[in-house]
């Protein structure tokens, strides 16, 4: 017990170090994005976490206030922001997230939590047991490529991650996450 809670105190401080230390680039994402399509800066969405509970999960708006609530990689390319794709591309829209991984709802590595209306994928993973875990601000699956247009292959991804996660994978996924690195590299451990 004393264990769990030496280890929430610090993955807290992590994330409260790393929300101090982005608040610069997030400062400056909030003024672009206010000034290329007004606010909310923030996108709030509810997704499916642990057990199948849903939480809403924080992230900076990439996408303009009228595009749908769907999967990105359901959108046309209309729906973005100029400066989304910047944001997306050197991931300053996920920061947000550690506010998900303080409250509890979510860790820094896991499967990637999908929306309430992506019904193949949650019943997909729920057969697998994905969502016995919680899920992650960024996972094996988005590290090898593999986004949620193919539920089936996510899900098997995640179900690979599960039965050979450690600290050592989680800390390779961590840094593939900013580092493009062959998937052999990766992939090498979890089989």
């Amino acid at each position: 017990m004393m264990l769990k809670k030496i280890f929430r105190f610090m993955r807290n401080l992590i994330c409260i170090t790393g929300l101090i230390i982005m608040s610069p680039f997030l400062l400056f994402a909030t003024l672009v994005i206010i000034l290329e399509d007004g606010i909310p800066v923030f996108f709030i969405q509810e997704r499916v976490g642990k057990n199948n509970k849903t939480f809403k999960i924080i992230k900076i708006r990439t996408l303009k206030k009228d595009a749908p609530n769907t999967g990105t990689h359901q959108l046309d390319q209309k729906y973005q922001l100029i400066c989304g794709k910047l944001f997306r591309k050197i991931k300053l829209d996920e920061f947000p997230q550690l506010i998900n991984v303080i409250k509890g709802d979510i860790n820094l590595i896991g499967p990637r939590p999908g929306l309430i209306s992506q019904t193949e994928l949650t019943k997909t993973r729920s057969a697998k047991g994905i969502y016995e875990i919680k899920p992650g601000i960024t996972g094996l699956s988005q590290v090898l490529g593999y986004d949620m247009s193919d539920p089936i292959k996510l899900a098997e991804i995640d179900k690979l991650y599960i039965e050979n996660q450690s600290i050592y994978i989680d800390f390779l996924i961590l840094i593939g996450t900013f580092v493009k690195f062959p998937k052999n590299y990766l992939i090498k451990y979890v089989k």
